[in-house]
């Protein structure tokens, strides 16, 4: 049986320490979105049905663009993206021990966090 896979809500934008504070302003300020409150030192903003999270990313030099996919069963997903060359990178950030999920890489090099959620469906 086959993995479902959705999108998730979440998307994650890593920005280098020198852009972080002109990023997170640009987005509250300027764009006015509403902050999600309750997940300091992250900055999360309502992002439509989704939420965009600010990270400062102080290994990186560009910012990057992080995606999170859903699915319904952990080890299932790992096989099949296994199976069809999907680049696996969990070295990329912790997620720690009791998170079900994992890093992959989309051939355009863009991050997805592989996110098991039960009842997801």
């Amino acid at each position: 049986m086959s993995p479902n896979f959705s999108g998730g809500r979440n998307i994650a934008l890593k920005v280098p320490p020198h852009q972080y504070d002109a990023t997170v302003r640009f987005y509250r300020d300027v764009i006015g979105l509403p902050q999600v409150e309750g997940h300091e030192p992250s900055v999360g903003f309502v992002f439509g049905g989704c939420q965009l999270w600010i990270d400062r990313a102080p290994a990186m030099s560009q910012a990057e663009l992080w995606l999170e996919i859903v699915t319904d069963d952990k080890q299932a997903a790992a096989s099949h993206l296994r199976q069809a060359g999907v680049v696996r990178c969990d070295e990329i950030e912790s997620l720690g021990e009791d998170f079900k999920g994992f890093w992959v890489s989309s051939p355009a090099s863009i991050i997805h966090l592989v996110d098991e959620r039960s009842g997801a469906w």
